[in-house]
Formats: structure tokens, C-alpha cells, sequence
């Protein structure tokens, strides 16, 4: 007789992600241009371009961005950036990224001894680790204080405007990328996992702690009717012309925000690899719920106040030109993307719910939009939803199969992936929001 556990999804022990099956990646991506192109422009995609291929309009524009940030010509070293990199990845714990990018420091010409540790690097580099745990864990408290450290004249080792916010994009970019390692899973290339220091950096639930009850007939029909049910909701959001005062709609969102503090995250303190740790300073450093009462809460950050359209990009324009325009397509892309299809449904319009999925993520690092109704966000996330979202935006190094697994049940992986891209960006986006609103005070 057939164990039923069978029938429940496994961590994959090989391929691209533990979670999706290489042949539905091999099958969707393959055939699109764009990853023909990864494939004649290095003979091979890694498993990060395999995941992202699955949505390819996505992955054309995340690749410009990262080439131009990582290769063209621009104020810092080659080697510099890689080892930025490394050094933000760690914070994260992800071993995918801080090995891949110690093999580009070396081809970029970097210093060996600088791989022992970060107290190998100059004091230039070190003095950056500050802004780049609170940037991976708690952008909120930056402020032009931290700012004036690292490019006052009389600065020790001073870094320049342009050095400072090409390591600022540098650092946001691999503290998201590693949410997106985690949140899908991706396996360790099948160079790296030939150093046996070098931890998987996917997921290690075993395949029986993801196996619960046998997935039948009723399971089956629950996770239909949740579809079904979702779906009408989105359209009663789209529908509703109720307006609410100003003060309801902070209420809103500060019960959002409250709420969130609920969801459960699995914050002790792991012991870090060497091939991490070395890296890393102030380990214990991590990011902090807002507390319910508000004692240890920021100011929230009001996107009417400083927001990305209004006042990031002008500034990255400004600073970092060519930079700014491709942030600016990327998030343009992500918060676009639809196919109009959901689980088994097309011809959908999928709007309130990838608007819903941005909006919770920021709200998570405090940031408030006055013209959206946080109401929204409860009628259209579930709470296993949310507790993926969260793991993966807070701690991504803390994220389980069995988290990935529960949530949106019927569900294709290439819009599980979807909602990793909205996740990453929108960090990356809030990140960014905070360094650069305390660079504007810093100018000002």
C-alpha cells in the first residue's frame, strides 16, 4: 500500500531550488530569449538565473542592473564590490552568495588575504559594517550622523558621496538577493558544494519534517475553495468605494503593523559557519519587531514624506545616474509583472493582491502610504502568507520548507517565485528609502 506522505511535497535534494522541481524550471524558463542569452553570454546559467528565468521580462531587467552595478565603470574597485557583497550577504548567513562572489573578488584582481576575515580588509571597508547591519536589519535608525562618519572631511579613511552610494546599492542589493536565495530555496552550486566548509544555503528542514497528512480529496477541494474564496475578495476590494478619514487609515495601518508583530519568527541565534562568520561583525544584531506599545517603534516614514518617485530617485539620479534609471525599471517591473492568471484561473486581475503583498512589506519596516487602506492587506494575505513574507523580508536565513509549502497551496511555483521578486524588491526599495533620506539631511 502507497504511504500517503507520498503525496506531499519533499525538499529536493538537487537542481536549481529545494522547493521546485528542476524539470517545471527547465520547462518554463528554457525557452525564453533571455535565458538563451545568460547561456551563450557565461556557457551555463546558475541556479539564481534558472529560478528568475521562470519569469524572464524580470530577469532581463535584474540582470542589466546587476552587470552595470557589478562590472561597468563606476567610483569603486571591481574587487571592492564583490567584497561589499560578500561582506552584506553575510549578514544574512547566505553562503550561496558570499562564496560565489569571494571566487569574483579573486578574478577582480582582490587581495587573498582579505578572504581570512573582515579584519584583513582596509579600516576604509570595515568602517562600513555599521551602515550595513542597519541596513540588513534596521534601515530605520540610519541617520545623517551615520552618514557624516563615513564622508566628513576629517573622516578617518573618508569614503566620497558617489564611493558611499554605490556601496549603499551594493549592500541593499545582496541583503534582497539573499531573501530571494532563501525564500526559493536555491541550492549551492555544484562547484561550491565541492568546499566542504561551505554550509547549503537552502533550507534544512528534512522531507519528513515537510510531510504532514495525506494530501486527498478534501485537501484538495479546501485548497480550491481558499482560491475561490481569495478571489472574491479581491474583487469586492476592487469594488468598494468606501471612503475613510485620515485618522481611520492610520488606524489601519498601525493595526497592520501592530499585527504583524504576531506572526512568529524563529529568532535564536544559530551558530554561523566559518565561511560566514568571519565576515560578520555584531552577530547579534538582527532585526527588531516594533514593540506593541510603541516604546522601541520609529517614527513611521510617510511615502508622501520621502518616497522613491518624489525623492530617492532624484537623488540617485544626482549621485549615481545611470544606476538610478535601472532601480527605477526594476521596481517598475516587479510591481507590473502579471500574467493575469491565478492557480488554476486566467483572466485575472491581479493588482490589489501584488499591490497588498508590496504595501505589507513596507509596512513591516515602517514605511506608510496616507491613500491605501491597510484594511486590504488583511482581507487579501493569509496568515501563512505573512509568516513566509515576514521570515523572508526579517530573517530569510530562518525560512523552512514547511513555510513555503502552506502557503498558497494550489498555487504554480512560478507565482510562489512571483511573489519572492515583490518581496525583494520592495526590501530593497525600503532599505534604500532610509539611507537615502539621511544622505539628504547629510546635504542639506
Amino acid at each position: 500500500m502507497k504511504d500517503e506522505a507520498d503525496d506531499l511535497p519533499e525538499v529536493l535534494p538537487s537542481g536549481p531550488s529545494a522547493f521546485i522541481p528542476t524539470e517545471e524550471i527547465l520547462e518554463e524558463g528554457s525557452t525564453h530569449e533571455v535565458m538563451s542569452d545568460v547561456l551563450l553570454s557565461e556557457g551555463r546559467a546558475d541556479h539564481i538565473n534558472m529560478v528568475m528565468g521562470l519569469h524572464p521580462t524580470y530577469l532581463a531587467c535584474f540582470q542589466r542592473t546587476q552587470d552595470a552595478l557589478l562590472q561597468l565603470d563606476g567610483p569603486l574597485p571591481l574587487s571592492w564590490r564583490h567584497y561589499i557583497v560578500i561582506l552584506a550577504a553575510a549578514r544574512h548567513q547566505c553562503s550561496y552568495l558570499v562564496q560565489h562572489h569571494s571566487s569574483a573578488f579573486l578574478l577582480a584582481g582582490g587581495d587573498e588575504s582579505w578572504l581570512r576575515g573582515v579584519h584583513c580588509a582596509p579600516p576604509k571597508i570595515q568602517h562600513l559594517q555599521t551602515l550595513n547591519k542597519l541596513l540588513a536589519h534596521r534601515p530605520w535608525i540610519i541617520t545623517q550622523e551615520h552618514i557624516q562618519e563615513l564622508v566628513c572631511p576629517g573622516a578617518e579613511a573618508r569614503w566620497s558621496l558617489a564611493e558611499l552610494i554605490q556601496a549603499v546599492v551594493l549592500m541593499t542589493h545582496a541583503h534582497s538577493l539573499a531573501s530571494f536565495v532563501w525564500g526559493c530555496g536555491i541550492h549551492p552550486e555544484p562547484e561550491q558544494t565541492e568546499d566542504q566548509t561551505l554550509q547549503p544555503c537552502s533550507p534544512t528542514d528534512s522531507c519528513c519534517s515537510v510531510r504532514g497528512k495525506a494530501r486527498n480529496q478534501q485537501e484538495w477541494s479546501e485548497a480550491v475553495n481558499e482560491v475561490k474564496l481569495l478571489m472574491e475578495r479581491m474583487m469586492m476590494v476592487q469594488q468598494q468605494g468606501e471612503e475613510f478619514t485620515q485618522e481611520e487609515m492610520v488606524t489601519r495601518f498601525e493595526r497592520e503593523r501592530t499585527e504583524s508583530l504576531l506572526e512568529p519568527a524563529d529568532v535564536q541565534r544559530s551558530v554561523l559557519p566559518d565561511c560566514v562568520s568571519r565576515f560578520v561583525v555584531d552577530a547579534d544584531f538582527t532585526y527588531q519587531d516594533f514593540s506593541p506599545r510603541g516604546a522601541q517603534a520609529p517614527p513611521t516614514m510617510r511615502a508622501q514624506d520621502y518616497s522613491w518617485e518624489d525623492h530617492g530617485f532624484s537623488l540617485m539620479n544626482r549621485l549615481y545616474g545611470e544606476m538610478a534609471q535601472l532601480l527605477d525599471e526594476k521596481f517598475q517591473v516587479a510591481c507590473a509583472l502579471t500574467y493575469h492568471t491565478m492557480a488554476m484561473h486566467s483572466h485575472v486581475d491581479t493588482s490589489t493582491l501584488r499591490k497588498a503583498i508590496w504595501n505589507y512589506i513596507q509596512c513591516i519596516y515602517g514605511i506608510r502610504y496616507d491613500d491605501y487602506d491597510y484594511g486590504e492587506v488583511n482581507q487579501l494575505l493569509e496568515r501563512s502568507l505573512k509568516v513566509y513574507v515576514k521570515t523572508v523580508a526579517c530573517h530569510p536565513e530562518k525560512t523552512t520548507a514547511r513555510m513555503y509549502f502552506s502557503f498558497w497551496r494550489q498555487f504554480r511555483h512560478s507565482e510562489k517565485v512571483h511573489v519572492n521578486l515583490l518581496l525583494m524588491e520592495a526590501r530593497m526599495q525600503a532599505a534604500l528609502l532610509y539611507a537615502l533620506r539621511a544622505i539628504t539631511r547629510y546635504m542639506t
